[in-house]
């Protein structure tokens, strides 16, 4: 997988860039950027060409109260704040054909709408140890990639792929169309994680502990899959569950 991945700027913390203007420098020189904290109420043609900016990236934006940027520094912000990276994300649409060219079969985590950053690098740290090629996860309701992620991944999230995309119904599609089978880890069916040929090309999809996997992407996965559960407690962890399930797939991919 070595000949597909970007060189990543490993930092400890994430950088913040203050001001309006510096914001969209810092966009325009393709610096790596998890997301935007934009105050409430905040106009002027400066702000619109951060919207226009931002409206043909993959950068999410949230709208927050003042309060929120003044706790985040004591600088004079202007109502924008960005927050750096520790990673730079990738593109599925040039990862999947780069794993076909080494006569690897592919192996996606995609994550619908998990936000916990602990979760987050639980499942990478996982997802790096079974030899996942590439994780996939929203553009809006997901885990911000901080220094707290990148830990409890163990650095995982330097070495892995991680892909940003703002719908993950058409990633799944691409991803069909592309020779993936996609597998819906959910209590939603009576079938068994054991049922799926994970030999084949395959994207696991998770969803968030509190709402699962979204009825979009439940329609659209070729085999929805349960873990079975014997005890009282009626869900894992996603990040347990997500461990259970990628090594269902590589058991049968080493035993065939």
């Amino acid at each position: 997988m070595d000949n597909f991945r970007r060189p990543q700027r490993i930092k400890e913390n994430n950088e913040f860039v203050f001001g309006i203007r510096a914001v969209i420098e810092a966009i325009k020189a393709g610096r790596d950027i998890e997301t935007i904290y934009v105050q409430r109420g905040l106009s002027g043609e400066l702000f619109l060409e951060l919207k226009a900016l931002l409206s043909g990236s993959l950068i999410p934006m949230s709208v927050v109260p003042i309060e929120k940027l003044n706790r985040m520094t004591q600088k004079n912000h202007q109502g924008v704040i960005a927050v750096i990276s520790p990673i730079t994300y990738q593109n599925i649409e040039d990862i999947i054909p780069a794993i076909y060219e080494k006569g690897e079969t592919p192996l996606i985590l995609v994550l619908d709408s998990v936000t916990d950053v602990r979760n987050m690098g639980a499942i990478a740290r996982t997802a790096a140890c079974v030899g996942v090629h590439a994780i996939v996860v929203p553009l809006k309701n997901a885990a911000q990639i901080n220094a707290d992620a990148i830990k409890t991944s163990a650095g995982a999230l330097f070495s892995i792929p991680v892909c940003r995309h703002a719908n993950l119904h058409k990633v799944c599609l691409f991803l069909q169309d592309s020779g993936l089978q996609v597998v819906a880890c959910t209590e939603k069916t009576n079938d068994l994680i054991y049922a799926p040929d994970y030999s084949m090309p395959t994207a696991i999809l998770m969803g968030s502990e509190d709402e699962g996997i979204s009825n979009d992407l439940l329609r659209v996965a070729n085999h929805l899959a349960k873990i079975p559960m014997a005890g009282k407690i009626e869900s894992l962890n996603v990040s347990v569950a997500a461990g259970v399930i990628l090594y269902e797939a590589v058991r049968q991919r080493v035993t065939g």
